[in-house]
């Protein structure tokens, strides 16, 4: 009999992510036989637009999901807005028939606001990994591509759930199908979970000097507590005045500016993505007062940040 798989499409859904992890069975059965079948599924059974604006018919109503088959939920930039006691009910049966149970690009937050992942590692879009991290501290939250931990699974979504479902057709079927499978999308190579999702930051920044990217890495991993632009020059053995002239020429900004430039991203993040106050999410990215915290942001993206909350930022609450 061959494995079913079920997508659960969320409203605002990645595509990107759908298609990725769809594609590879499809595959694998051009190349073996009927191995995999697969569901579409939506909360009501109608259809669902993803993020793109893209609209995709369900087969089924979450209602009707077969079960004991693998199912994975798939969500977007606002995993939260549709959230509410039918669709936990539903995952908390699925979960309790023993089926593997799983979240593409940011299905990962809805699962943890069911109670799903409680001591799973897990992980998710890298965007939205801070707000998952700030939001469910006692969770163990990763940033690989994806993650197989026993009955869960999870990815970043994009690309990474083909290599999601590369893994697990070779855990399934052999490694020379998944190989076989991987060639047929022009892969240089099936990525192992371990990959980290973002591009280096020497690529990111188009820069090539060692002691700039090595700054820049001390600066993202000290955003709640940021370090003086001295300090930062002593950890790359510089001194202050090099180092800002490192920035001018790399990067055209100040070390102050453009770590600036980085808190304010993450509060952007933090605000969209969870029900945190202002004045909380200023202190998660190291602003100790909450008005300069509200001048900074206004300068950078010309509204306060009481006015650029996403609507399905305090779903969670409700």
């Amino acid at each position: 009999m061959p494995e079913t798989v079920q997508f659960l499409l969320l409203p605002g859904f990645s595509a990107l992510g759908f298609i990725s992890a769809l594609e590879p069975l499809r595959v694998a059965n051009r190349f073996r036989g009927a191995l995999y079948r697969w569901r579409v599924l939506s909360l009501d059974g109608g259809p669902v637009l993803a993020s793109n604006g893209m609209s995709v018919n369900a087969d089924l109503g979450l209602a009707e999901a077969e079960r004991g088959a693998m199912l994975l939920v798939v969500a977007g930039f606002e995993p939260l807005a549709c959230h509410g006691p039918q669709l936990v009910q539903a995952l908390r049966r699925v979960a309790q028939e023993g089926a593997v149970l799983g979240g593409i690009d940011t299905g990962a937050m809805v699962l943890a606001q069911a109670g799903l992942l409680d001591g799973y590692r897990a992980t998710l879009h890298w965007e939205a990994l801070d707000a998952f991290r700030e939001r469910y501290p006692r969770l163990h939250a990763t940033q690989e591509l994806f993650e197989i931990d026993r009955r869960r699974i999870t990815c970043a979504g994009g690309t990474a759930s083909i290599d999601l479902m590369l893994d697990l057709i070779a855990q399934a079927h052999g490694s020379q199908l998944a190989i076989q499978v991987s060639e047929q999308f022009v892969l240089g190579r099936i990525r192992p979970r371990q990959d980290h999702q973002r591009m280096a930051i020497a690529s990111r920044y188009g820069i090539r000097n060692a002691k700039l990217v090595k700054v820049i890495g001390e600066m993202e991993r000290d955003l709640e507590q940021p370090l003086d632009t001295r300090a930062l020059a002593e950890a790359v053995q510089v001194t202050r005045r090099q180092l800002e002239r490192l920035f001018r020429l790399h990067v055209q900004d100040t070390p102050r500016g453009f770590y600036l430039g980085l808190r304010l991203d993450k509060a952007r993040q933090l605000l969209r993505q969870t029900d945190m106050s202002v004045l909380q999410v200023a202190l998660a990215c190291g602003f100790e007062s909450s008005s300069y915290f509200t001048r900074c942001y206004r300068a950078r993206f010309q509204c306060c940040p009481r006015h650029d909350r996403s609507p399905g930022a305090s779903a969670a609450s409700t």
